[in-house]
């Protein structure tokens, strides 16, 4: 039997391909465990094998062949055994003909707008100029006459202010699942493999298939081999009409048939100039509703005044160009491929105008993506870490966003509203393909024209972070395995015991009574109250896990999360009507569908009850893309449109339902084929009004599945990672990402959840996590124990250590996190955002700033006390003795010892301090101290943020106190704001730390009084000490 398709980006992502030469190596272990025989080509391959080269560029592979072997057997044993020769054979063809190519010059070029226009020559040219000439003899009348003509012709027209006049409409002919167009003979230019544009993504294309679709077919010259024509029909542009926010205008479909079924004969585009930064574009069903994402994004009351971008657009085949204003610089660019748009096919692709693209999550892998030929799906799934060194299937949530770092520094933005599965593919022109199987085409142009700036911008349409709890901040500790209360309560004693900063400890799905939640186990967990009740006391807090699966096979009246949920029809249905089932760790379970206003009550109910038994502080929720163990529900899903699409974009398993719910489950907004993305995001918000409502303070809800905008309501732990330097690396272009992504309080398990860790790779990872904007150590079932306590005495004093630095600097990080609330600015950074023409630091991702300031460089690699670090040309110190930072603007070696992660801090920044201690409530009655870093011209500034650190909506309450510091030359002062904050009069400032000072003063006066003080003159650093100036009042200190 034919194996089912899997996608070959989960094993060998495309930027990374297997020489042919190891693909037809035999190895022990395959051949071992394979019968050869057994391994089933397809026909058409066996009767072409030039096709097997097409098989390996194509992104399919057979799934249960895979399983047993990562180095593709069913493709290597079968070529050993039937077309080895022919494999060679066509590999020195292909050699051969990428020398001719490389001698040719590429019929297209990406210069301007030009990649998909119609053809010129001289001769057209002339006969235009012949027609200028007479056009001035004959009269208005003439001249009426041509513009008609040309209005008809391929040109290029402005958006504002010109109205474009609508041609007349081209007959279209009634949906039908053909082929392409047949009729006509499509234009073939020897077009060079960067600049093609995929005709044919489904398996295995062949001539046949794709010259029926009217493109292009080239093999074996790189992928793909199947491409659209210059001239392939799509969308033709009708009349754009002034609206008060920008343009409309109809499109109607041009082609006379479709690739696939129930295509859109007309679209209305929506031009909407909302801001001088963000152009929205939206192409939508004329005649159809279409499901939209429900998501509340900004709406404009006006258009734009002076925007960055100018629009223009294709007629005939339609395309948009956006132009930054500054320079001319295309951004974006869809006349280089046709538009598609069927009930269950959108596709648009644009020109990049560089390769520096960063986004497009959740995946693992570097912070900068591959544009080698690279196809990314969004389809959140529950799939523990590959073994590959880069992972970019599908992951835990979808995040349809880009942000481009242009050649000059300047940036820009791309955001798709879709939620549907679908996929980006990144091709070396360098130019991007958006695929989605449902929805509209929703984009959001974000101008910047910093990387900053195109976050603050995409946090305006998708909203900005929610404010989390101080003790959020603070480090938390986990295992799934604690298997009793006590032993959880006997961790925690041991963190006190060895000084070792904790704020909440957590359980994981061991702690329920058989896995179902709202219960705890009566027998082994009978203690849990008085457990939490410890840690209340303490000045700690508890946070437990809760999964969406609901057991449905509890007897009738016993387990009311069931019982209850069953009555008010909570649940999500199959298309019978009736709650669809799948199977999670209780056995069989049904599914909450959250974006039920009924269910959400219903999670607050069953919250509230166990809250009164157990009183939580916050809400860990896994499991939620939905995971399933079975493929759709215990009795398989429909055979229907939804459940196999004509097209299904390369997600891990090869089908809409591989390990969740069918995709035509029925939810209260609309089927699960619309929603899956978004189940996560439900649920988060669920969580959080629960929290709410219950406890009236700040909610902390940690999510695994996340959509854009989630990080209104909560946070996000990286999910299920593996105890290895690799995964350690990868954490974080991982928190860099959620960053830009709107969810900063973001971390991945310290240690690693998976596997076995050691001591050293433990060390290290714990030194990196103290900087995590989210920092918690969690580990799985069986493995040994990787708590801080675990470890030597030496280790366990570097992790002591590293912790109090991170308690110490809470209050900057509490600041970031306001600013990132209220100013839109990411808390976790990479270096070039803040240094953005500096192209050394658009591929730096093992290293990352708090804000714009402190950087941190952390130990990666194994066995080694020495790291190297990139310092932009700048003033930087180190963080710890002041000590300046030479030389600057190039790769810099630092030592590296296991006591310590090497921090630095950027000159002109004020970072606000406190004396630590173990927990955030102890911590937050120490006094204040200050880490001033002067610039080259000897200023610097930074400020203070404090409330209680619970209450919700202390700004809207006025309960907060806002202090600005700033120095200049020789002189520190501050500046209160506001002083709202009950507690300000006993704030105080005890130390203060200058970075820079290069001559010993000889007086040193804080608030008009001399006061001790010490200065090192290698470092050049000035230190005051022992001081207690109240804060409530402006603080000045000065030397000479």
């Amino acid at each position: 039997m034919m194996a089912e398709s899997y996608p070959l980006s989960a094993w060998n992502t495309p930027d990374k391909k297997v020489p042919l030469e190891e693909l037809l190596e035999t190895s022990e272990e395959c051949s071992s465990s394979l019968d050869v025989a057994s391994v089933q080509l397809p026909q058409d391959i066996v009767a072409n094998p030039d096709m097997i080269n097409y098989a390996l560029e194509e992104p399919f592979l057979l799934k249960t062949e895979v399983e047993k072997c990562e180095k593709f057997p069913h493709l290597k044993d079968a070529a050993d055994q039937q077309h080895r020769d022919a494999f060679f054979s066509l590999q020195a063809k292909i050699e051969e003909r990428s020398l001719e190519e490389s001698r040719r010059e590429s019929f297209r070029r990406y210069v301007g707008v030009s990649t998909w226009r119609g053809h010129c020559s001289c001769k057209v040219c002339m006969v235009y100029l012949m027609a200028c000439f007479m056009l001035l003899l004959m009269g208005v009348c003439a001249v009426g006459m041509v513009f008609n003509i040309v209005m008809g012709n391929n040109l290029f027209i402005p958006v504002m202010p010109t109205i474009v006049k609508r041609p007349s409409q081209p007959k279209v002919v009634p949906n039908t699942l053909v082929q392409g167009p047949t009729a006509r003979a499509p234009q073939c230019p020897d077009e060079d493999n960067a600049h093609r544009f995929d005709c044919y993504p489904e398996d295995l294309a062949t001539q046949e298939k794709c010259e029926a679709r009217g493109c292009c077919w080239r093999k074996p010259n790189g992928v793909p081999f199947c491409y659209f024509p210059p001239d392939y029909p799509s969308y033709s542009l009708g009349e754009v009409k002034s609206t008060p926010l920008g343009a409309t205008a109809v499109l109607t479909r041009t082609n006379a048939s479709s690739p696939y079924p129930k295509a859109v004969n007309q679209l209305t585009m929506y031009l909407r100039f909302e801001t001088d930064t963000r152009l929205h574009l939206v192409l939508n069903d004329t005649a159809s509703k279409r499901f939209e994402v429900p998501i509340a994004t900004p709406t404009a009351t006006g258009k734009a005044a002076s925007p960055l971008y100018e629009v223009e657009y294709s007629h005939d085949p339609f395309g948009i160009v956006v132009k930054r204003r500054s320079n001319g610089r295309v951004l974006l660019n869809t006349t280089v491929a046709p538009l598609l748009y069927a009930d269950q096919f959108l596709e648009t692709s644009t020109s990049l105008p560089s390769r520096n693209i960063y986004g497009l999550g959740e995946h693992r892998g570097p912070f900068r993506h591959s544009t080698d030929w690279v196809r990314i799906p969004f389809w959140a799934r529950d799939k523990p870490t590959a073994e590959a060194e880069e992972d970019v299937t599908n992951l835990y949530g979808s995040h349809p966003f880009y942000l481009c770092v242009e050649e000059d520094g300047q940036a820009h933005g791309v955001f798709l509203l879709n939620s549907n599965a679908m996929e980006v593919i990144l091709q070396p022109a360098p130019a991007l393909t958006w695929r989605t199987i449902g929805g509209i085409l929703d984009f959001h142009i974000l101008l910047g024209p910093d990387p900053n700036s195109v976050i603050q911008q995409y946090w305006d349409v998708i909203g900005y972070p929610m404010m989390p709890p101080y003790w959020a901040l603070g480090f938390h500790l986990c295992r799934w395995g604690y298997n009793s209360a006590n032993r959880t309560m006997d961790i925690v004693h041991k963190m006190r015991d060895a000084g070792i900063p904790q704020d909440t400890q957590w359980n994981d799905i061991d702690y329920m009574t058989s896995h179902l939640d709202w219960t705890y186990d009566g027998d082994k967990f009978a203690e849990l109250p008085a457990v939490v009740k410890d840690l209340h006391d303490h000045g700690q807090h508890y946070i437990m896990i809760v999964d969406p699966g609901i057991s449905n096979t509890q007897k009738a009246g016993t387990y009311p999360p069931y019982d209850v949920g069953l009555k008010r029809g909570v649940f999500i249905n199959d298309t019978d009507g009736n709650p669809i089932v799948g199977s999670v760790w209780p056995g069989d379970t049904t599914f909450p569908d959250f974006t039920n206003p009924i269910t959400q009550q219903w999670w607050l109910e069953m919250a509230a009850d166990f809250h009164k038994k157990v009183p939580f502080d916050g809400m860990w929720i896994d499991m939620n893309e939905p995971s399933n163990f079975v493929d759709g529900s215990t009795h398989g899903c429909p055979d229907n449109e939804l459940e196999k699409p004509p097209y299904t974009p390369a997600v891990v398993g090869g089908t809409l339902a591989a390990k969740t719910l069918c995709a035509s489950s029925q939810q209260h907004l609309s089927s699960h084929y619309n929603l899956h993305n978004l189940y996560g995001h439900f649920e988060i918000i669920a969580s959080h009004n629960a929290l709410v409502s219950i406890r009236g303070t700040r909610p902390v809800v940690i999510s695994r599945s996340t959509f854009p905008s989630s990080g209104r309501h909560g946070g996000h732990w990286l999910g299920d990672n593996k105890s290895s330097w690799k995964d350690m690396y990868y954490s974080i272009p991982g928190i860099l990402n959620m960053n830009m992504f709107g969810i900063p309080l973001v971390g991945p398990d310290i240690c690693g959840f998976g596997g076995e860790t050691n001591e050293e790779l433990c060390l290290r990872w714990q030194q990196l996590g103290a900087f995590y904007p989210f920092s918690r150590n969690h580990n799985t079932l069986g493995a040994k124990a990787q708590e801080p306590t675990v470890w030597s005495a030496a280790t366990q004093e570097s992790i002591r250590s590293a912790l109090l630095t991170r308690y110490s600097l809470l209050p900057h990080l509490y600041f970031l996190f306001h600013r990132a609330n209220k100013m839109g600015e990411a808390v976790a950074r990479p270096l070039f955002f803040e240094y953005p023409t500096d192209n050394n630091t658009w591929g730096v991702d093992t290293q990352f700033l708090w804000g714009d300031s402190l950087m941190v460089t952390p130990v990666l690699e194994q066995g080694v006390t020495k790291v190297t670090a990139y310092f932009p040309n700048d003033t930087w110190y180190d963080f710890y003795s002041g000590r300046p930072v030479v030389p600057v603007g190039q790769n810099v070696t630092l030592d590296a010892p296991q006591d310590t992660i090497n921090l630095h801090l950027r000159g002109g920044a004020i970072l606000v301090t406190q004396q630590p201690s173990t927990t955030t409530t102890a911590s937050r009655k120490n006094q204040f101290g200050l880490v001033v870093a002067l610039n080259r011209t000897l200023e610097a500034r930074g400020g203070l943020f404090w409330d209680d650190g619970d209450s919700l909506d202390t700004e809207g309450k006025k309960e907060f106190t806002m202090i600005k510091f700033f120095s200049s030359r020789n002189t520190i002062s501050s500046q209160v704001m506001m002083s709202g904050y009950p507690g300000t009069k006993g704030m105080s400032l005890g130390s203060i730390r200058v970075y820079g000072v290069a001559q010993k003063p000889h007086t040193v006066m804080a608030n008009k009084e001399a006061v001790n003080y010490s200065y090192v003159q290698d470092s050049q650093m000035l230190s005051l000490n022992n001081l207690t100036l109240p804060l409530s009042q402006p603080v000045q200190a000065m030397w000479a």
